[in-house]
């Protein structure tokens, strides 16, 4: 449940977990929007195909720097 997609304007949206159900929670300049149960109901906030998923890269640690000429 790492996902997070962020979009233009200052909104996220995250998956978070409401009253026992999961949900897609909005989030502009990190203020909650709204809690979402379809993705039809997130597009009513922002455009999806504005959307881009953030993919955290693996951290380097001070053992794999040294390896690297």
């Amino acid at each position: 449940m790492d996902s997070r997609w962020v979009g233009p304007d200052g909104y996220d949206i995250v998956p978070a977990f409401l009253d026992g159900r999961q949900v897609l929670r909005v989030r502009r300049h990190g203020q909650v929007v709204a809690d979402c149960f379809s993705v039809e109901a997130v597009a009513r906030h922002v455009d999806l195909a504005d959307l881009c998923e953030v993919i955290p890269l693996p951290r380097r640690t001070a053992d794999r720097w040294a390896a690297v000429p």
